[in-house]
């Protein structure tokens, strides 16, 4: 993969910088940073900068003292790179094998930030071993802008419902990029989860595009 021609994405979390290399050249989209992963680290970044009190309406949400936690369809690293820094520190970041040398490039770029080389596995949603072996359940499942192919709806959902734990939240960076994927995905993902549809105002106001959103899923029990 090359990286050197492609643009160089920065973003600013809990007073650090990271940076993100893309190769948008790749025949795979996860080498690319897409919005809805900036939106969601910079929502959570926002309320992290907020005192813990009767003004901060996801200071449970953003308490990510001994949380587990898994990124589904990773890509470039942004969410979970970003969330680490807010103090969602055992995290697993998994995709598919064609994207992995884009993932540890960014990883292997941003240590100095990072401190560490995160941890990473190749997940295919349809693979139960996979799964199994990332040892579920996990306290938070991350998930940005994964929804755009209407063959990969149910495998998404199957695999959050497994990896997440009854008392998780799944957190969904989401924009519409397939009008089929989207209808199929909120017909299955209503009779599994609890949808939460985080205000827009609530939102980063820099980073609060009209056709992005964040939710947060909580499993039916």
């Amino acid at each position: 993969m090359r990286f050197t021609d492609s643009p160089v994405i920065e973003l600013a979390v809990n007073n650090s910088k990271l940076l993100f290399h893309q190769d948008n050249n790749s025949m795979h989209v996860g080498t690319t940073v897409w919005a809805a992963s900036l939106v969601l680290v910079k929502f959570i970044d926002r309320w992290c900068t907020t005192a813990a009190n009767d003004d901060n309406p996801y200071a449970t949400l953003i308490n990510f003292t001994n949380k587990r936690a898994v990124e589904l369809g990773t890509g470039c690293g942004v969410a979970a790179m970003g969330l680490y820094l807010l103090g969602l520190k055992d995290i697993i970041l998994t995709d598919i094998a064609p994207v992995m040398p884009a993932l540890k490039h960014n990883l292997k770029k941003n240590k100095s930030v990072l401190g560490k080389m995160l941890k990473t596995a190749q997940l295919n949603w349809n693979n139960s071993n996979q799964i199994e072996a990332l040892k579920p359940p996990f306290d938070v499942v991350i998930a940005a802008d994964v929804v755009y192919i209407e063959e990969s709806v149910t495998p998404l959902l199957t695999t959050m419902k497994l990896l997440v734990s009854d008392s998780g939240v799944v957190l969904l960076g989401y924009q519409i990029r397939s009008p089929e994927a989207h209808v199929l995905f909120w017909e299955q993902c209503d009779r599994i989860f609890d949808v939460e549809k985080v205000p827009h105002e609530h939102l980063h106001p820099e980073y609060a595009y009209e056709e992005t959103d964040v939710f947060i899923l909580r499993k039916k029990l």
